[in-house]
């Protein structure tokens, strides 16, 4: 609690004095004052000195020994210029009413203040009525001091001085009245003012002047603006100015941007020098750039490395620009078969950082020049290829009888940032002759009751031929101790003498001239109990019986069709028989025709003197093929014996051939090939 009241009295104490705006003081009269009294024997207008023993005109009022005194004095009209509260400075002496002789009862010492608001000089010597309403009263003034008799003879002068404000005042001008009720005194200076807060820059921002408030307590919010290169940081800033003309609570601040530093105890915020900067907006100062770097301008926010030096996007900006490391140096292998472990020694130069690490760069390289690739997936790296922060590791699963070439670069928080690659030491190595890798899948193909039979692929990285490949196995509830090894040729293998129903845990590796390879991982395979045996054999019977009739409807259409082939075989037997028949027969009596391929003619015999018969049906004109076989015909060996028709082209005959009559097989043909004929013609 004692804080928060310190620091509500930190906010309520006023930053600067108030600007007075005078608006009436008679002190600067060089003639009458022609104020209005009431009544003329009042107030009387006198020439009069101040504390400085200046000439002053004043007005003076000393009727003690006159009982019911109202004697009144009213300025001239005064506007107020935009002012909501007034206030009055007086100047007074006073006489001690005790110092005077024989003074009645009704002597005074004090004296009232009124004003009354006009919009204009509307005041007469009646109006406003020489009374408390319409006046309004402001207050009755005492003195501090008064002076006596043994004063005035020594001419000592007590002057009090009192201030009294009113308002809020809304119209454009006003009036003063001072109120005597029985007091002998001097009216000797009144000033009439407002106030108002002062041009200030506080926090950071500029506030303009600012009327005060129209109540003693009020206050008036101004909104400040931020001086130049300054930022607001607390929305919005502002100050209070109460009615006494002070600034009071300020409120959020402007601060310096980047680039620019407060200077002239917070009033100007100047640019920074070439050679420094300021990242960030804030009161400090500027700073000096870091190393390796510089500023090309003032106002600079930051620092721009040099020229091979270079800033990573976590880096600080008042942190020293770096470089890219040197290469590793010292590089040992040692080459294990197909493992490598490599070892080196940090870089001379790490660059001025200490994220510095390593990357590893394998390479499979071949017999011919330029062959090198990089190496696949299957190499291991042992703890990690990328990002080692110790100068070693341990690489494996390399190809047998292969070269190798690995760099080992060294990187650090800016090597993405150089354009050129990363500086690296390379060493060449051959890997040795090595075992086969472990296989990696193998399933079941079948099981009984007694055996399981198991198949395996070849391991991915064989090294060499495959001599042989080792099983072993053993029960899921027994130890590895108790396994037993088996030999296969192949990578398949049937493992017998098994208990019904048990699960058996199997491995197999593979061999070459290098040795064994690594077992494969544990696989479970469990045999038949005798329910599920017996379950299988019911559910294969349907096929089994299935299989046998199919076999049996196989084998007889099999012989059905051995039947049809020999005795197709015996028809073209007779049919040989019968054509060596009539070859016979045309031996010695007439000449044998052999068909023409693709003309579809029967053969037939040909007796002397008789010419071939062509297939009309083998040319495109039916009447060419009429034409060559009338040719073929000899006219003298025709004899027509009834004509049977007639049209076009001609007429058609029935006769008979004067010659020799053909067998009766060529009779026949030859009826056949004179059919299409009568038919078309």
């Amino acid at each position: 609690m004692a804080l928060l009241a310190g620091c509500c009295l930190l906010l309520l104490l006023p930053l600067l004095a108030a600007v007075e705006e005078t608006l009436m003081d008679s002190t600067t009269a060089t003639a009458e004052l022609g104020w209005t009294v009431h009544p003329p024997s009042g107030w009387e207008e006198v020439s009069g000195y101040d504390e400085n023993m200046n000439t002053i005109r004043t007005y003076q009022v000393c009727n003690v020994f006159e009982s019911n005194q109202n004697n009144w004095l009213r300025t001239k009209y005064i506007r107020r210029r935009g002012a909501h509260r007034i206030h009055v400075e007086m100047k007074f002496s006073v006489r001690d009413c005790s110092s005077i002789p024989n003074v009645p009862g009704s002597c005074k010492e004090t004296f009232n203040l009124y004003y009354f608001e006009s919009d204009f000089d509307s005041a007469t010597k009646t109006f406003p009525n020489w009374m408390e309403n319409p006046w309004a009263k402001v207050d009755t003034i005492a003195a501090d001091e008064s002076f006596s008799q043994v004063d005035l003879g020594g001419r000592v002068m007590k002057i009090n001085t009192e201030v009294r404000s009113f308002g809020p005042v809304s119209k454009n001008g006003f009036y003063l009245a001072f109120q005597d009720y029985g007091g002998c005194m001097s009216l000797i200076a009144v000033r009439v003012f407002y106030r108002k807060c002062p041009r200030v820059i506080q926090n950071g921002a500029v506030f303009q002047e600012t009327l005060s408030g129209a109540e003693s307590t009020s206050l008036v919010a101004a909104r400040g603006s931020c001086i130049t290169n300054a930022e607001e940081v607390d929305v919005p800033i502002k100050l209070y100015c109460n009615g006494d003309g002070e600034w009071l609570v300020p409120i959020g601040r402007c601060m310096c941007k980047a680039g620019y530093e407060s200077v002239e105890n917070g009033t100007v915020c100047r640019g920074c020098p070439t050679g420094t900067f300021k990242s960030s907006q804030g009161d400090e100062g500027c700073i000096h750039c870091p190393i390796n770097s510089r500023t090309t301008s003032e106002g600079a926010t930051n620092c721009v490395c040099r020229n091979g030096y270079y800033r990573a996007d976590s880096d600080p900006l008042d942190m020293p620009c770096t470089t890219i490391p040197s290469a590793p140096q010292t590089v040992i292998s040692s080459v294990n078969e197909t493992s490598l472990m490599l070892e080196w020694t940090p870089p001379r130069d790490s660059g001025g950082r200490e994220d510095l690490v390593y990357n590893i760069i394998c390479k499979s390289c071949g017999s011919g020049r330029g062959a090198c690739t990089r190496c696949g997936d299957n190499v291991q790296f042992s703890p990690r290829q990328l990002g080692l922060t110790d100068p070693r590791i341990y690489i494996s699963d390399l190809l047998a009888h292969t070269q190798y070439t690995f760099e080992i670069q060294a990187v650090n928080g800016v090597t993405d940032q150089s354009p050129f690659s990363p500086q690296f030491a390379s060493v060449n190595i051959t890997t040795n002759q090595a075992a086969p890798s472990a296989v990696s899948i193998m399933h079941q193909v079948s099981r009984t009751v007694d055996s399981i039979t198991l198949s395996w692929s070849q391991p991915d990285q064989p090294n060499g031929v495959i001599l042989d490949y080792e099983l072993q196995y053993y029960e899921k509830d027994l130890s590895e101790f108790n396994a037993t090894a088996v030999k296969s040729p192949t990578n398949t293998m049937t493992v017998q003498n098994l208990k019904a129903g048990t699960i058996y845990v199997f491995q197999v590796r593979a061999r070459t001239v290098a040795g064994y390879g690594r077992y494969s991982g544990k696989m479970y395979f469990q045999t038949m109990t005798e329910a599920e045996y017996q379950t299988s054999v019911q559910e294969k019977l349907p096929l089994i019986v299935g299989s046998s009739a199919a076999g049996l409807v196989f084998l007889i259409a099999v012989v059905v069709i051995v039947i049809v082939c020999n005795r197709r075989r015996g028809f073209e037997r007779a049919d040989s028989e019968y054509t060596d028949k009539l070859q016979h027969y045309t031996s010695g009596h007439s000449t044998y025709r052999a068909p023409v391929p693709g003309l579809g003619v029967h053969p037939f015999f040909v007796t002397p003197g008789m010419k071939i018969y062509i297939d009309p049906f083998t040319y495109e004109d039916p009447n060419e093929a009429v034409r060559e076989f009338a040719k073929e015909i000899d006219i003298s060996c025709v004899k027509i014996e009834q004509v049977i028709g007639a049209g076009r082209p001609g007429h058609v005959g029935l006769g008979s051939p004067s010659a020799p009559q053909p067998p009766p097989g060529a009779r026949k043909a030859l009826a056949e090939q004179l059919s299409p004929v009568r038919q078309g013609n």
